[in-house]
Formats: C-alpha cells, sequence, structure tokens
C-alpha cells in the first residue's frame, strides 16, 4: 500500500468532505497519512487529525514564512507538541525566498534562526525533519551541513533542485519528497535529478490540497491521486508499479521509524 508522506488535510480546502476522505484512504491503498504542520494553528489541527484518524500522524513545525509567529514563548510551546505521541517528525521547516521581493517579512536572517532553532529541537527530541526549501538551495545545505546536524535525518519535501544539488543532499543521507510535480510537462530538470536519485532515497507525497499530478492539475489534490505519482517514478526507474509502491513505502516507514 502507498505511504502518503506529506498533506494538509487540516486545510479548509478539505472542510466539506475532510472525514470521507480520511476514511477512504485504504479503500484507495493508502495505508498512512503523515499531516504536516506548517504554523502554529496547524501544528494543533494536524496533531487533532492524528488522534483522531489512526492512520493519520503528524509533523509538527512552522513554515520558514510563518516564523514570525515564532518567540520565545510560542517556541516553548511548539516544543512541548514535539513530545506528543502522534508526532513522527519536526516539519516543515526551512527556507523559502520566493516571495522576499513582495513580501519581505520575514526575511532571510530571521528564516535562518528559526530553521536552525526548529533543528536544534529536532536534534533534542530525535525527530527526522521534513525540510521545505524555496529558492534558496544555497543557503539550505550549508545550514544542514553544519557538524551539529549531521545526524539528524532529512527529507527535502518537494524537491525542485537540479541533479547536481541532489548529489551534494545524497551525502548527507537525506531523503527526497516526490509528488505532483514529476507528472508536469516542465518537469525535466526534476526528472534528471530523480535518474540519480536512488530509489531507497524517494518518498511519495502530494503537499495536497495543492500540486495535483496531471491530469488533474489545476484541481485541489488528495492522497487518492498518488497512484499517479507512483506510475510516473516507475515509469522514469524503469521498475514495476508494485515495486515503486513497495519501496517508497519502505522507505517512508525507515524514515518516520515506524
Amino acid at each position: 500500500m502507498i505511504f502518503e508522506s506529506h498533506a494538509h488535510y487540516d486545510d479548509e480546502a478539505f472542510d466539506n468532505d475532510r472525514n470521507e476522505l480520511l476514511l477512504g484512504m485504504r479503500d484507495h491503498d493508502i495505508e498512512t497519512v503523515i499531516n504536516v504542520a506548517a504554523s502554529l494553528d496547524s501544528v494543533r489541527s494536524s496533531l487533532a487529525l492524528a488522534h483522531e484518524y489512526p492512520d493519520v500522524y503528524a509533523a509538527v513545525g512552522v513554515h520558514p514564512s510563518e516564523t514570525l509567529e515564532l518567540n520565545d514563548e510560542t517556541f516553548d510551546w511548539l516544543r512541548s507538541k514535539v513530545l506528543d505521541d502522534r508526532c513522527v517528525a519536526v516539519g516543515e521547516i526551512g527556507l523559502d525566498y520566493h516571495f522576499l521581493d513582495e513580501y519581505p517579512d520575514p526575511g532571510k536572517e530571521t528564516q535562518k534562526v528559526w530553521f536552525e532553532k526548529q533543528l536544534d529541537m529536532a536534534k533534542e527530541f530525535n525527530k527526522p525533519v521534513i525540510i521545505h526549501s524555496r529558492d534558496a538551495a544555497l543557503d539550505t545545505l550549508n545550514i544542514m551541513m553544519k557538524p551539529q546536524y549531521r545526524d539528524l535525518t532529512f527529507d527535502m519535501h518537494c524537491y525542485s533542485y537540479s541533479k547536481e544539488s541532489a548529489k551534494e543532499l545524497l551525502k548527507l543521507d537525506c531523503y527526497f519528497g516526490i509528488g505532483g510535480v514529476v507528472t508536469f510537462k516542465n518537469a525535466k530538470k526534476l526528472i534528471e535529478a530523480l535518474e540519480i536519485i536512488p530509489l531507497d532515497r524517494i518518498l511519495l507525497e502530494t503537499d495536497c490540497p495543492y500540486l495535483a499530478p496531471t491530469p488533474h492539475r489545476g484541481e485541489r489534490n488528495s492522497s487518492y491521486y498518488l497512484v499517479l505519482v507512483a506510475e510516473k517514478l516507475a515509469e522514469i526507474k524503469g521498475i514495476s508499479y508494485d515495486e515503486a509502491v513497495r519501496i517508497t513505502c519502505e522507505n517512508s516507514k525507515r524514515f518516520f521509524r515506524m
């Protein structure tokens, strides 16, 4: 069965049918879902879903674009939530420089400070880390390569960088989250990277409700569409669909220590 390594079912896009979707996962060959937080509010809602649905687990963290929420008090609260027995990772955390011209806060230095503090938190509680990195490849890699973080296990969520960056990240034994983008017509750079990324380092994800695969591009995404991602991965790697599902599921269980 398929392991969904990155979803946002607490998003308002699922307000009308969230329960139906989550209860129907196994009917669509989805074994496990990791609901990933991006803000303090979504830490609460992700953990709530994980406690309500037995096949859902949570990742706890604050997205770089939301780091203005963090201060000493809120960070202490965040640290307490990592101890929840339904929390299996810290994430999604990292750096996002994509909108800095339009929205300059939080700036690069603020993002870096809270990225490192959350990495310290992951190290303290021995949790794997889900990394969000957009238009910030070098700064992200430089922080991840710091000696104090060498024992951490990283998942590069929604990987979008080059095969050269992938080679550097593989030196850190990173995992790579692959979703609907791999089915897009303009996915040449990602496919080139996938050709050199070992199968045992690939996780399937949707980032739903975003990034639905072709032919559903532009629609609301859900884990039900992961079959299309697995089919494309199997095509790229020259393996069967069943092998792609089995191997990525094993990878996810290893990454999340489940």
